[in-house]
C-alpha cells in the first residue's frame, strides 16, 4: 500500500510504486439485482417495455443489442438515475424504484462506470477515484483510492491529472474509481468502446479478472456480441426496448430464438428454401426444418465458418471468386451453381485456394440453422435501427441509416 510520509501535504507525501506492482481489488458484498416488469416511456416512444431480468449475486450479466434498444435506459434505471415509468426494481429483494417507493442513487450502493469515462480534468488521479467516498474521513478515502488504483497499476500516476494519460489509462482509473467505494452492483456502460481493438481485449480480460476479485454483480452494457460472449455469464439480448433471449453464450449462439439472434452472433450465408417433408432443401443440401411448418418459406442460415472447402469432385462444385485476408482467417468468396448469391466461408489462411480455381464446398450440418423466411421480411420492414432497408440486400445501407 501507497503510505503518507506525512500528515500534511497529500500531493507530495505519496510514495510512488513500480507500474508492474499490483495489490489485489476490495471484496464486496454482493447484491441480486432484479427488474420486475419495468417500463420506460420517453416522449418519442417506449424505450423499454415490459423488462423482467434477475441478475443473481457476483454474476457478471452483459446487456446485448443495437443502438436505441434501451441498454443504457436499464442501466441508468439501475443506478437511480431514471425512474420506470412501470414495474419495480429490487436490491437483494427491496424494493429501490416502483410505483410508491424511490431509493435515491447515493443510497443503492451501486456503482456507475460511464462510457466516456467522466474524469474531472482539475482533479488529481488520486481525487478522481476517492471523489465518491464521502462517507469516509480524508485519510481512510486516500488508502481506498490507492489501494483501487493499486490494483490496477496506476498508482505511480496518484498525483498525476487525467489529461496525461492513455485512453487505457483513464479507462483504468474510472474503473478504480467505480470499484473503490465497493459497490454491490457495478454497471458499466460500454466501456470499452472507445480503446482500440487490441488494447479493448486486454482491457476486457483485465476487467473481468478485477470483478472476479470483487464479486460485485455486474452489468455490461455492449452492441459487440463477441464481448458480451467473452464476459458474461449470461447474456441478455435485448431489441426495441424488449428481451428476446436470456442465456448463457452458448446457448444463445447455438439454439439462437430467430433470425435477428442468430445474426448477432454469427455471420451467416442465408439461402432461401421451402419446407416439405419436414426438411429444408438447397443446393447445399437438405436441412431438418426445425418446427418452421410444413410447406412455409424458409430462410437457411449456415455459419460461415461451417462451410468446408474440398477438393475438386467432392461435395458441391463451386468456384474461387475472391479471397480477403483477415489475419489468421481468410473470407473466401464462392461461386455455387444455383444460389443468387455468392458463398462466404472462413477457413485458416493457408488453406485458402487460388483465386479461379475449381473446388468442392461441403457444409457441417451443426453450422446449419433454418428459420421461418417471414421473419425476415419484418425484420426488414422494421428497420432495426441500424440501416437496414427492405428495398436493399442486407449489409447495404441506404440513406435512411445515416
Amino acid at each position: 500500500m501507497l503510505e503518507f510520509f506525512k500528515a500534511g501535504g497529500r500531493g507530495r507525501a505519496l510514495k510512488r510504486r513500480a507500474p508492474s506492482e499490483r495489490g489485489r481489488a476490495g471484496v464486496t458484498f454482493a447484491a441480486r439485482l432484479t427488474f420486475e416488469d419495468v417500463s420506460r416511456l420517453f416522449s418519442d416512444g417506449l424505450a423499454l417495455d415490459h423488462v423482467s431480468i434477475d441478475v443473481a449475486p457476483g454474476e457478471v450479466l452483459c446487456l446485448l443489442g443495437p443502438s436505441g434498444c434501451g441498454k443504457t435506459t436499464l442501466l441508468r434505471i439501475a443506478a437511480g438515475v431514471e425512474r420506470p415509468s412501470s414495474g419495480r426494481v429490487l436490491l437483494d429483494g427491496h424494493v429501490v424504484a416502483g410505483p410508491d417507493q424511490f431509493v435515491p442513487p447515493e443510497k443503492r450502493g451501486v456503482g456507475l462506470m460511464f462510457q466516456d469515462f467522466a474524469l474531472f480534468p482539475h482533479l488529481s488521479i488520486l481525487d478522481n477515484v476517492a471523489f465518491g467516498l464521502k462517507s469516509l474521513t480524508r485519510r481512510e478515502a486516500t488508502m481506498e483510492a490507492l489501494a483501487a488504483l493499486t490494483r490496477v497499476g496506476l498508482a505511480h500516476y496518484a498525483n498525476e491529472y487525467p489529461h496525461i494519460l492513455s485512453g487505457g489509462e483513464q479507462q483504468r482509473v474510472a474503473l478504480a474509481r467505480a470499484i473503490a467505494p465497493r459497490p454491490s452492483v457495478l454497471l458499466m456502460d460500454e466501456p470499452f468502446s472507445g480503446l482500440n481493438p487490441r488494447l479493448r481485449e486486454r482491457m476486457r480480460e483485465e476487467t473481468l479478472a478485477i470483478l472476479r476479485e470483487t464479486r460485485a454483480t455486474c452489468i455490461v452494457v455492449t452492441h459487440d456480441a463477441e464481448e458480451a460472449m467473452r464476459m458474461g455469464d449470461r447474456v441478455a439480448l435485448l431489441r426495441r426496448g424488449r428481451v428476446v433471449q436470456t442465456g448463457k453464450a452458448l446457448d444463445l449462439y447455438r439454439v439462437p430464438k430467430d433470425i435477428l439472434a442468430a445474426r448477432t452472433f454469427s455471420d451467416l450465408n442465408e439461402i432461401p428454401a421451402r419446407i416439405e417433408h419436414g426438411i429444408a432443401a438447397t443446393v447445399l443440401g437438405r436441412f431438418p426444418a426445425n418446427g418452421v411448418a410444413e410447406g412455409a418459406d424458409a430462410i437457411v442460415c449456415v455459419r460461415q465458418r461451417g462451410v468446408r472447402l474440398l477438393a475438386p469432385g467432392e461435395g458441391v462444385p463451386a468456384r474461387v471468386l475472391d479471397a480477403r485476408f483477415l489475419g489468421d482467417v481468410a473470407l473466401v468468396e464462392i461461386a455455387v451453381q444455383g444460389l443468387d448469391a455468392p458463398l462466404l466461408a472462413r477457413v485458416k489462411e493457408s488453406d485458402t485456394p487460388p483465386l479461379g480455381s475449381e473446388i468442392g464446398v461441403g457444409i457441417d450440418t451443426g453450422a446449419v440453422l433454418v428459420f421461418e423466411a417471414e421473419e425476415q421480411a419484418a425484420a426488414n420492414v422494421a428497420g432495426l435501427g441500424n440501416g437496414a432497408c427492405p428495398r436493399l440486400p442486407r449489409g447495404v445501407l441506404c440513406c435512411h441509416s445515416a
